[in-house]
């Protein structure tokens, strides 16, 4: 158990400072939270204390790259750094050309600490940062930070961390897509075992999201772009309260992109690769009926995948054509005839279906709307008849509607 000694106390002002609060400190949370500050500057002080600890190694000085005379200590220097705990402060040597040769400046225990000369905040406060920014509003997220080690900065800083990782992802994620283009392949994602032998699901989707018209200000009537977004995750089962079987989705992992088609095509299959595709027991692609999605399926997973039209869209479909009839059937309203349309589809009737639209379009008393609409749903099932196998795709434990897409 950890004591404080009241005879060698910390000889530091804002250690006692803290001592005296937490003596004073009634409730369980005071205590907690001066507690944490207390943990804090700790761990400030074993950080500062090992920097200096490995900066009293000895360096093996280089030559000038410009003239080659050998490099020499200018002694230590001062450097500090904003970081998880606090600001934390130490000196490391410092090599200079002794002919001041321009860039001969060497800090080699900067290049072992993995930080830039010019850097003044450490990775892991700025990751941190990042992480709550995705979640929360800036405002929210520096509030919340600040709350966690008691460090505030701005709003327009943790903006800026934000960009900064996202160029550095961006720059990454398009050598992986040029290495992968040119048959390097990324090694796959680590697995568990139980984990590598669920089957796979890829889903896709799409979203128009509001921008602004110009970068940096609010003027201007809003624009809405499509982000086209797709889930590869794992597919297992699990027991509900009620005692039925329900899926779960495992090792979820998101693709998304404001482009084409294409441009998500390329980062799904760098995707899929990474997650296992080759070596999963089944893939299951699932989707809507939108063209450029099942075209990319056909292109890219067809030969590995079972695709399946995500149910609820299919049914939207035979709506528009219920609803083209409108209350022009005597014996049925519009909703009955959806009702049983779409316990059909469920139930893997598709050819009964079919029978009847193509029985409907050849009747003289069909109004001219109805039979386009006929058509156009017809040949959507048509398309998708292998991918409507409902009854099959349940037995086997497979989901039928693309709703972890969407809310993905």
């Amino acid at each position: 158990m950890i004591t404080f000694n009241e005879e060698a106390p910390v000889a530091d002002l804002e250690w006692q400072q803290m001592r005296e609060q937490l003596r004073q400190s009634t409730s369980l949370a005071s205590i907690v939270l001066v507690a944490w500050q207390m943990g804090l500057w700790l761990a400030r002080q074993i950080v500062e204390y090992e920097l200096e600890r490995r900066a009293q190694v000895a360096e093996h000085w280089g030559v000038c790259s410009e003239c080659g005379q050998r490099l020499h200590s200018k002694g230590y220097v001062r450097r500090q750094m904003l970081t998880l705990v606090g600001v934390v402060r130490w000196k490391r040597r410092v090599g200079r050309c002794p002919k001041r040769c321009e860039g001969s400046q060497q800090i080699p225990f900067d290049e072992e600490l993995q930080i830039e000369s010019y850097q003044q905040t450490s990775m892991e406060l700025m990751r941190l940062g990042c992480l709550l920014a995705v979640f929360l509003p800036y405002e929210l997220a520096v509030v919340l930070l600040q709350q966690i080690n008691g460090i505030r900065i701005s709003d327009a800083t943790l903006w800026q961390w934000v960009q900064s990782f996202g160029r550095q992802g961006i720059t990454h994620l398009h050598e992986q897509i040029t290495d992968w283009q040119t048959g390097n392949l990324p090694e796959p994602e680590s697995l568990i075992g139980e984990i590598a032998a669920l089957p796979l699901l890829i889903g896709a989707d799409g979203v128009t999201v509001p921008f602004r018209p110009y970068l940096g200000n609010a003027k201007g009537k809003i624009v809405y772009q499509e982000v086209k977004v797709a889930l590869v995750a794992r597919l297992a089962q699990r027991v509900t309260r009620s005692g039925k079987l329900a899926t779960q989705l495992l090792h979820r992992r998101l693709v998304a992109v404001l482009g084409n088609i294409e441009a998500l095509q390329v980062r799904l299959e760098l995707e899929a690769h990474r997650q296992g595709i080759n070596h999963a027991p089944q893939v299951v692609w699932l989707s809507d009926g939108a063209r450029g999605f099942w075209r990319l399926f056909e292109q890219s997973f067809a030969p590995l995948a079972i695709g399946i039209l995500d149910f609820y869209h299919a049914a939207q479909h035979l709506a528009q054509v219920t609803l083209a009839y409108g209350k022009t059937l005597k014996h049925r309203t519009p909703e009955q005839w959806f009702e049983r349309l779409r316990h059909q589809l469920r139930h893997g009737f598709v050819e009964r279906i079919l029978k009847e639209f193509a029985a409907l379009q050849r009747y003289a008393s069909t109004p001219s709307a109805a039979k386009t609409v006929l058509a156009q749903v017809s040949s959507y099932l048509s398309t998708h008849r292998r991918h409507l196998r409902y009854p099959d795709f349940k037995q086997q434990g497979l989901p039928i509607g693309s709703g972890m897409v969407e809310s993905a």
